[in-house]
């Protein structure tokens, strides 16, 4: 039984003791007798461990003294040796503490954030390799029937079609880096900006599918309005146009969208990341949150409705946006078409600029794209505030 041990039973007997009944003095002798024993013992085992402490508190400092006198001992020899002139060495001298250490470079590099809007990877793809044009005809109304007297002509009802237009356009990449910099082994740079070209192809076309112009050689974006109403693809006169984003802005822009005797549930909201932030701060009359959002990066939903977020776009909930800004854009992603009329090429060259050590690094694409749906998409204008 150790020190502890001992201790914790002397604990025990005068516990056990104030339990013992009247009369019974057997018991208590016995539990007497063994208390008497453990504090002898206890005595004892506190006497050796006092004089354990001491002797080794004695040897720690007479190392201690012995190492400094050594320590002294070697200084004194050192500088003898050096005004007799001779050579002296110093071992260890040179160490993490004494001398800064040399630079290492990280095996990777740190990506930055996503600056590529997801909408270009949801919108609907159609590739046509080697081609130079598309044209897609869509349908805009329908009529209607009505009563015929007899033997009267029947009611005629002539369906109206339109057409979209995508023309191929080119869209490029290009940058340059030092030598250098692909030898900055074991990190790949090198790799790093030679991918940026194609993410730089990629973020522009993102940007193009909703302010696209629609000139000579560039796309139709979901925002553009041609010269004349006529030639509409999304009738000008169904903009929404919204102050503020409040509990019943996801609502008013829902049940805008689409026919009148339909209430479309395949269709995406695309907005500003600062609108939808506006869309997570609003609040009900009871201060209660208006939306339930779920986040999944570029992408997520809100009350269930999915939404991609594309910098491009205006906010409503900014100061800063003029009146009449398009900031936001529903509907079914696939109304918009992306015809694709080559692979997205990638080259790198050492050739370019060879006397100037430069390497150069170019991404091209031609694409297309155009609102490929009569009103395809419901557009949201910030109203003036008044």
């Amino acid at each position: 039984m150790n020190l502890k041990e001992m201790k914790a039973r002397l604990r025990a007997i005068k516990d056990e003791a104030a339990k013992v009944p009247e009369g019974d003095i057997e018991t208590l002798n016995k539990l007497t007798n063994e208390a008497v024993e453990l504090s002898a013992k206890i005595e004892e085992a506190e006497a050796r461990k006092h004089l354990s402490d001491l002797a080794n508190a004695g040897v720690e400092e007479a190392s201690a003294r012995a190492e400094v006198e050594t320590v002294t001992d070697e200084a004194t020899k050192r500088g003898k040796q050096l005004k007799d002139g001779s050579k002296v060495t110093y071992k260890d001298a040179i160490t993490s503490e004494t001398v800064a250490m040399p630079q290492h470079n990280a095996n990777d590099v740190n990506p930055t954030f996503n600056d590529v809007s997801s909408l270009v990877d949801l919108v609907k793809i159609v590739p046509l390799k080697g081609g130079e044009s598309y044209r897609r005809g869509f349908e805009k109304s329908n009529g209607i029937g009505a009563y015929t007297a007899e033997n009267s002509d029947y009611n005629e009802i002539e369906p109206e079609f339109g057409y979209a237009e995508m023309t191929k356009t080119k869209i490029t990449a290009y940058c340059e880096e030092p030598e250098e910099i692909s030898r900055l082994a074991p990190a790949d740079y090198d790799g790093v900006i030679s991918t940026s070209t194609e993410r730089a192809v990629k973020k522009y076309l993102s940007r193009q599918i909703l302010v696209g112009e629609g000139g000579s050689g560039e796309l139709v974006g979901i925002f553009y309005n041609p010269d004349e109403a006529a030639k509409d693809i999304i009738d000008r006169d169904t903009d929404l146009e919204i102050s503020a984003i409040d509990e019943t802005t996801l609502d008013e822009i829902i049940y805008s969208y689409g026919g009148d005797e339909d209430v479309e549930d395949v269709a995406y909201l695309i907005l500003s990341k600062t609108d939808l932030k506006a869309f997570a701060t609003a609040r009900n009359a009871d201060g209660t949150k208006a939306y339930t959002i779920v986040h999944h990066g570029n992408t997520g939903t809100i009350d269930g409705v999915p939404y991609v977020v594309n910098s491009i776009c205006g906010s409503i909930s900014s100061e800063s946006t003029e009146d009449g800004a398009y900031c936001m854009a529903y509907g079914s992603l696939h109304n918009y078409e992306l015809p694709i009329f080559s692979d997205m090429e990638v080259q790198r060259s050492t050739e370019y600029k060879f006397k100037q050590g430069q390497i150069a690094h170019r991404a091209s694409i031609f694409a297309g794209g155009n609102v490929a749906a009569h009103n395809g998409f419901i557009r949201v204008k910030k109203a003036a505030t008044t």
